[in-house]
């Protein structure tokens, strides 16, 4: 293994920034495993009939764990960050824009079919063997909630061009006003969906400020990270936001769907933070072992992203062909459920390891011939330019 780590280590051209990869690492992580610990799909009897549940209902005490797991912020700072550098590079390098777009959405959006095709099929066997449609809905609710992200995030990558150099303050300022409406001048719920563009283009136009060199020093960190929390921990204790930072099922209020000012000014905080990591971050990752294992979880991003919620009702949906198990089909009311749901962390793994080896290949293309570079190692070592770094990052 260490062996191998070391290949691709001499692989890895010098000019890359591996805090990048390893901050998308770590928000990866963090989803997965924050939807593994707060989703529950329980079953209330002896049938198959199930839906969803959340510790933090029963236990809003808990709510820290949210803040540890909800990563998304870190997403699309650093998609921000990556789109508008290699956008900038395709310019110089007379890359139209169209033939740009077409790459970077193939890349992401290819996954998706797999994933849409087997949910398709699951749902018509499912509901031809007699499974009630509301444990059909609830299935689909889940294994589908990834795409969510995809669709915002491929439009903000599309609309890269206009947000090169958009001051973050604008989208801040949108959700400010329309918190204001919603909460405190009664407007309709549904004004809050301009949320889902506005709050998200807060830690995308931060990645395009990274991009411009105007967050290298860390007193930029300090403030996104200080400044965030303190204004979060405000509109918690004050204002009436709930503490957790994401959807609990029977809450009144969620701070993520759509995202509210809490969940933006959280992930400022989450911004700074991750910035403040970088220096840490690239001498962890001179390390052959923590960088191939890195580079090796970002080859696989989108499967990661799209297949662990199947891993869980995988799981799920085996294990009552045994009977109701506790941590997997129990109501998350109390500590023991917790303790037993982490130890079926390493099942959930297994299973999205078989999801991995099964469905990589929508991602990874089909495997390359020897010498042939990837998208985070190559075989020869690449000029040292900031536009070549632009290019392979993005």
């Amino acid at each position: 293994m260490r062996r191998a780590a070391a290949r691709v280590d001499a692989a890895t051209p010098a000019e890359r920034d591996r805090a990048v990869d390893a901050l998308r690492a770590f928000a990866i992580l963090g989803v997965v495993l924050g939807h593994w610990l707060v989703t529950a799909l329980v079953s209330d009897g002896g049938g198959a009939d199930l839906h969803t549940a959340s510790p933090l209902h029963s236990m809003p005490w808990l709510a820290p764990i949210s803040w540890v797991f909800q990563t998304l912020a870190v997403f699309f700072l650093v998609g921000g960050h990556v789109a508008t550098r290699g956008y900038t590079s395709a310019r110089a390098r007379g890359t139209t824009y169209g033939r740009w777009l077409t790459s970077r959405l193939s890349r992401l959006l290819k996954p998706v079919a797999a994933v849409l095709t087997l949910w398709t099929v699951a749902s018509v066997l499912l509901l031809l063997s007699g499974t009630s449609t509301d444990t059909v809905h609830t299935l689909l609710k889940l294994a589908l909630s990834p795409l969510w992200f995809l669709l915002v995030f491929a439009a903000l990558t599309a609309a890269t061009p206009l947000l090169v150099r958009l001051n973050p303050l604008w989208p801040l300022a949108v959700v400010l006003h329309v918190d204001l409406l919603r909460f405190g001048l009664g407007a309709p719920a549904w004004l809050g969906w301009v949320n889902v563009a506005a709050g998200w283009l807060v830690p995308y136009t931060l990645g395009a400020a990274w991009t411009r060199g105007e967050l290298e020093r860390r007193r930029a960190g300090w403030i996104l990270l200080t400044g965030g929390a303190a204004a979060t921990a405000a509109l918690v204790a004050w204002a009436g936001y709930p503490a957790a930072m994401v959807g609990v099922p029977g809450a009144g209020i969620s701070n993520l769907n759509p995202p509210t000012l809490a969940a933006v000014t959280f992930g400022l905080a989450q911004c700074g933070l991750a910035l403040l990591l970088r220096e840490p971050l690239r001498r962890a990752m001179r390390r052959p072992v923590a960088w191939a294992a890195v580079a090796l979880l970002n080859l696989s991003a989108m499967t990661i992203f799209l297949w662990h919620q199947t891993a869980l009702m995988a799981t799920t949906a085996t294990g009552l062909l045994v009977g109701r198990l506790p941590g997997l089909h129990t109501l998350p009311d109390n500590l023991l459920w917790v303790a037993a749901r982490l130890a079926w962390l390493p099942v959930f793994t297994a299973a999205l390891a078989l999801c991995w080896t099964t469905f990589r290949g929508y991602e990874q293309g089909p495997r390359r011939p020897t010498g042939r570079p990837s998208r985070v190692v190559r075989s020869r070592p690449a000029p040292r330019s900031t536009e070549a770094e632009a290019h392979h990052h993005a």
